[in-house]
């Protein structure tokens, strides 16, 4: 017996493709986890001043920024794919999906530096230069500054993750041709991940120290 596309695939009774409404209900969802968490960063910032900035001076904005970097060029590379699947050259829709779960890799690659170098100085300084330094180990009961950032940077981390399994799983089959409109699905996911790392980089690197 072949393979029957679920109805709940192709039904279109909204005039918007249930996938991709789908989607558009996940990132509402997301929006309101996002929104909240960062809602109270913002709330707790304006009582904490110079504290805060203090903190705040002591995250990675070189790494920040290239992942900012990094991510933008992913969110091309995704359009790219559903213009590629669009046009049904599904060479080209494959390599740039793969393109933009590297960016991905990357992305996590340089969060982990960061992360690490953090919680475990002396995995990258000697113990002269921390005692020099005064270099202390960051986790997230360090402060609730530290509890925001990691706590925000972390779910965000997560749903990096997630879509590059997911895409891995899509480019696999748009090389076959089939469901090539997940490409799209998977587009406003992934653009919607980069939206949210644009509010945390200025949120967390550069505002939260001004």
């Amino acid at each position: 017996m072949s393979f029957q596309i679920p109805i709940a695939t192709s039904r279109n009774l909204t005039g918007v493709p249930t996938g991709r409404l789908g989607v558009w209900w996940i990132v509402a969802s997301e929006i309101v986890i996002f929104g909240g968490l960062l809602a109270a960063f913002l709330m707790y910032r304006l009582h904490h001043g110079d504290e805060w900035a203090k903190e705040a001076g002591k995250t990675n904005i070189w790494c920040g920024s290239i992942n900012t970097f990094v991510l933008l060029t992913s969110s091309y590379f995704v359009v790219l794919a559903h213009k590629a699947a669009g046009e049904n050259k599904l060479q080209e829709a494959y390599k740039y999906i793969w393109w933009t779960i590297a960016g991905g890799g990357i992305f996590m690659c340089v969060k982990f530096y960061e992360y690490t170098s953090k919680i475990f100085p002396e995995w990258y300084y000697t113990q002269q230069i921390i005692e020099e330094k005064g270099i202390e180990s960051i986790t997230i009961t360090t402060s609730v500054f530290w509890a925001f950032y990691f706590t925000a940077t972390g779910i965000h981390g997560v749903h990096v993750l997630g879509g590059m399994v997911i895409m891995a799983i899509i480019a696999h089959d748009a090389k076959k041709g089939k469901f090539l409109h997940r490409v799209e699905n998977i587009g406003i996911y992934w653009h919607f991940v980069d939206l949210v790392w644009i509010f945390l980089f200025p949120l967390f690197y550069i505002a939260s120290g001004l």
